[in-house]
């Protein structure tokens, strides 16, 4: 493929057509080359780095910022609010490293650990409320309720308020119509103002509680960090575990082999947990980055300013790092995969994800040993995403 600085002449790679299946796109493009210039749906240029070495390298390169202040092709991104934009996605840096010491302080591993029993009694309630039914949503009815659940709790936020939540991230990532983008920021913005307002009003042993708490001798979060990591925290949660929850349950269904060992020996599911995040974790890029300075990366000089995404299913696909990346195996050797992040940025809330994936699954294979896949699994819908490999439902039959 010809690289091109003329947006208008960009290959446009993310289409309907590869939202079911992004990774013969990935594939071909790595094949082809290291680094690409393409257009997003959008139109926007962006340089796509796709080989796991690029990517990892990359991923620690501090000529690559997150801070969108070195943006210089008029990037806008979700045009968030300041109070919403203040988290750890869009910071370097000792800016990154004073935050994250600061979340560390509230996000503790006693608190995930302590968290974990609630995660099997939400999972079970759920699987209880499928349990009558012949065919069920999965993505409806048990994938996005448990995320829900458990960052309703971590946060104590009220009932009423926790799928409007992860509905209006959901909107965010892929708007059904112009306009919609704005209206779910907007949404979430004043819902976590609230929240935070509350939660100052009367404090409680929350994780939002304990934000508010933390201290590092006489540093504190503002108001606008607050608001920003508590956004970030609870989009993440409730977004990525209840995709990888879904998509995970597909993939196990089409290797009914892998299935049947991971039902006589759960011992196996960590792992299993381990080679679905490298196989479908939902994240395809990571956070864009714009080189402070030109950078080469590939055999590719890349402008300073420019929009550059790291494609992370790209590089757990890479067959330079993984052999024969296409095919799913629980047993497989090296477990490793960018799908958390490296460095700097990794995942804060990874042990989280990991649990409640683990959690999910056990559940359901302990619960349903018929389940299976209610429609054939060509008919699928898929988010309509460049950013995000997601079913929109997954018809099962339990019984």
């Amino acid at each position: 493929m010809t690289v091109s600085s003329r947006p208008g002449l960009l290959p446009k790679p993310f289409g309907p057509e590869s939202f079911a299946d992004p990774y013969p796109t990935y594939a071909r493009l790595r094949a082809a080359a290291p680094v690409h210039q393409v257009a997003l749906p959008d139109g926007s240029p962006v340089w796509l780095v796709l080989r796991e070495a690029d990517v990892r390298r990359g991923l620690t390169d501090p000529v690559l910022t997150v801070d969108k202040t070195h943006a210089g092709n008029g990037y806008q991104g979700f045009s968030l609010p300041p109070a919403l934009d203040a988290n750890l996605l869009n910071l370097d840096g000792e800016s990154h490293l004073r935050l994250r010491r600061l979340v560390s302080k509230a996000f503790t591993p006693r608190r995930i650990n302590g968290l974990r029993q609630s995660v099997v009694h939400a999972a079970e309630r759920l699987a209880d409320g499928i349990a009558a039914a012949d065919i069920c949503d999965l993505v409806n009815d048990f994938a996005i309720p448990l995320p829900v659940l458990v960052m309703g709790e971590l946060f104590d936020v009220p009932e009423a308020g926790r799928r409007p939540f992860a509905d209006w991230v959901s909107q965010m990532l892929a708007p059904a119509y112009p306009g919609q983008v704005g209206e779910a920021v907007t949404a979430i913005h004043g819902f976590l103002l609230d929240l935070v307002a509350a939660r100052r009003r009367t404090p409680g042993t929350d994780l939002l509680s304990g934000l508010i708490a933390a201290r590092d001798h006489d540093d504190a979060l503002s108001e606008d960090e607050l608001v920003s990591l508590a956004f970030l925290i609870l989009m993440a949660g409730s977004e990525n575990a209840q995709h990888l929850i879904s998509n995970g349950v597909h993939t196990l269904l089409q290797h009914p082999d892998q299935l049947a060992e991971l039902r006589s020996r759960p011992a196996l599911l960590p792992h299993a947990v381990e080679e679905l995040l490298r196989y479908v974790h939902p994240n395809q890029m990571a956070i864009r980055r714009f080189p402070t300075s030109p950078v080469r990366i590939g055999g590719v000089e890349i402008p300073a300013g420019d929009t550059v995404l790291l494609c992370l299913a790209s590089a757990n696909r890479d067959p330079a790092r993984h052999p024969d990346p296409d095919r799913f195996d629980i047993h497989r050797p090296d477990t490793t995969h960018l799908s958390l992040g490296h460095g700097l940025h990794y995942c804060l809330g990874a042990p989280l994800a990991r649990m409640e994936v683990e959690v999910a699954l056990g559940t359901l294979l302990r619960r349903f040993p018929a389940l299976r896949h209610a429609t054939s699994p060509d008919a699928l819908t898929w988010r309509s995403s460049f950013r995000s490999h997601a079913l929109t439902a997954l018809p099962l039959r339990l019984t």
